[in-house]
């Protein structure tokens, strides 16, 4: 009887994450005020072992191990970085157990970022296995700036 009971518990507590926007969003917002917070050691937890980070930079294709590095060093000195969520939308695979999002993002210094990514379940939590920041550029300067980006890459 016990061992039926703990299953039902487990089963019970591992459902309510399965396609749980409250959980999802948890997990972003927790992102976010880590990173503001430098809390590294909480930030990175929130990543699967397998997570891609993908900074504004071309170069910046970060699997979670490389990012870790990168991000506890940051938040080492006491400074992380701020951004804060205005728009969010999620979504879940049928099975309820994938999900993905787009988020604007406002940053004082830089203004408007837009964030995409992925989460799954591991073992009972939502981790993050893919972020995506980015800097949209509008359309009517996109020309101008795609040269200069060219340019500064050594592309013709």
């Amino acid at each position: 009887m016990k061992k039926i009971c703990t299953l039902l518990l487990f089963s019970g507590l591992f459902g309510q994450n399965i396609g749980s926007i409250d959980a999802v969003e948890n997990v972003l917002d927790n992102l976010h005020l880590y990173a503001a917070e430098a809390k590294s050691k909480k930030y990175m937890a929130l990543f699967s072992e397998d997570a891609v980070f993908f900074g504004t930079d071309i170069n910046e294709r970060w699997p979670k191990k490389k990012f870790d590095a990168y991000a506890t060093k940051r938040m080492a000195t006491g400074t992380g970085w701020t951004y804060v969520m205005t728009e969010r939308n999620v979504f879940f695979s049928d099975d309820g157990k994938t999900a993905w999002f787009d988020e604007i993002l406002n940053n004082k210094g830089y203004g408007d970022f837009r964030g995409t990514g992925v989460l799954k379940i591991v073992d009972t939590e939502w981790k993050i296995a893919q972020y995506n920041l980015l800097l949209p550029i509008p359309n009517d300067f996109m020309k101008k700036y795609a040269l200069e980006i060219k340019a500064y890459y050594g592309q013709e």
